[in-house]
């Protein structure tokens, strides 16, 4: 809470400072302007605390390029913004970006509304803050309401040419104490009172970052202990190495003897296989030849299937014919018999009247 108090009063002073200077100074301002450039420098110690720590195969980052590059995907408008710090050629690490990121923003005097739409999704920021950060509380509601002053400001900032990766963020305080020689006794011993509260931040935070510094010596002096009794250890299987390779020598002529051995047999076990295959495409060839005499054989079957048929077929017909032919016959034959015996008495009765005849006439 002293921290992000601390921030906040520089924040206040930087922006009412700049304000000030700016509307006695003309409104348009460059990059050597040494408010503007307080300026910027205290709005990235606002942006990087609380900060969450992320380990990287190196070292640790800790940078506020993470939540700034977040902006575009939350306002539509910030996406050209972003575009421009992607594609600026002499940028080569994550706070460089950042830096000209907010030199950007200011020009298109839009870094309050920016900063605003980040401030209310505290749930994204979660990712890439602490609970206690600054932009987690109502220290960075203030501080976007108050930048939104900056708006009747006009900056010229040449961002492409300048070093921003290199640069040194350190808040000059004798700034402060030389603007506030005109305030009232107590507004400045307020002002030096927050000063100072900044001062002792400054401090705390360079007493963490030598503590840091302490702990990653040390875990520099066990990595490099960790790595000689890794060295010892591989000297060691280098030793075990050595006496595996001439055990290994003693045994290559008698496993080479296999290995010509198994190439004997893959070769013969290879023409077999070989043997096989082409006696198994000439029984498919066979089989393809059977099949097709099959389907031959069983169509001249069908086709001699039909012929019987109709063989038998025409056979009925004979044979009810004849049986037709014999009936009429039987009848022919009897009216025959009946014919000849009428005959018969016909000729008795003519040998009859042939002998009345002839007694007649005798």
């Amino acid at each position: 809470a002293v921290e992000r108090a601390n921030l906040l009063n520089m924040a206040k002073l930087s922006i009412k400072g700049l304000i000030e200077s700016a509307l006695s100074f003309g409104r348009t301002l460059d990059s050597d302007y040494p408010p503007l450039q307080q300026f910027f420098v205290v709005m990235e110690h606002c942006l990087k605390h609380g900060l969450k720590v992320r380990k990287s195969f190196l070292s640790y980052n800790k940078t506020i390029w993470g939540p700034l590059e977040l902006v575009e995907k939350l306002y539509p408008e910030a996406e050209e913004i972003a575009a421009s710090v992607r594609d600026l050629p002499g940028l080569k690490t994550p706070l460089g970006r950042a830096r000209a990121w907010l030199r950007l923003a200011l020009m298109q005097k839009k870094m309050a509304d920016y900063l605003r739409c980040l401030i209310i999704q505290r749930d994204l920021l979660s990712e890439f803050y602490e609970y206690h950060a600054l932009m987690m509380e109502e220290e960075g509601a203030v501080i976007v309401g108050l930048l939104v002053g900056l708006n009747v400001i006009d900056a010229n900032l040449c961002v492409k040419g300048e070093d921003l990766d290199s640069q040194v963020g350190v808040i000059d305080f004798s700034m402060y104490l030389k603007s506030d020689d005109d305030i009232g006794g107590k507004e400045r011993n307020v002002q030096i009172a927050a000063i100072l509260d900044q001062k002792n931040y400054v401090e705390e935070l360079n007493r963490q970052l030598n503590s840091t510094v302490s702990s990653l010596h040390a875990r520099v002096d066990s990595l490099e202990k960790s790595n000689t009794k890794l060295i010892e250890e591989v000297l060691f299987s280098f030793m075990d190495v050595e006496a595996e390779l001439q055990t290994y020598k003693h045994s290559r002529q008698g496993l080479d003897e296999m290995y010509n051995e198994a190439r004997r047999q893959l070769r013969e076990e290879s023409q077999l296989r070989q043997d096989m295959e082409n006696e198994l495409v000439v029984q498919v060839s066979m089989k393809h030849e059977i099949e097709l005499a099959m389907k031959l054989l069983e169509k001249d079957i069908h086709e001699k299937q039909d012929t019987l048929i109709g063989l038998r077929q025409q056979l009925d017909e004979v044979k009810a014919i004849n049986m037709e032919m014999y009936q009429k016959l039987q009848v022919s034959e009897d009216a025959m018999k009946e014919k000849n015996e009428i005959i018969g008495r016909l000729e008795d009765k003519t040998n009859q009247i042939n002998a009345a005849m002839k007694q007649l006439e005798q």
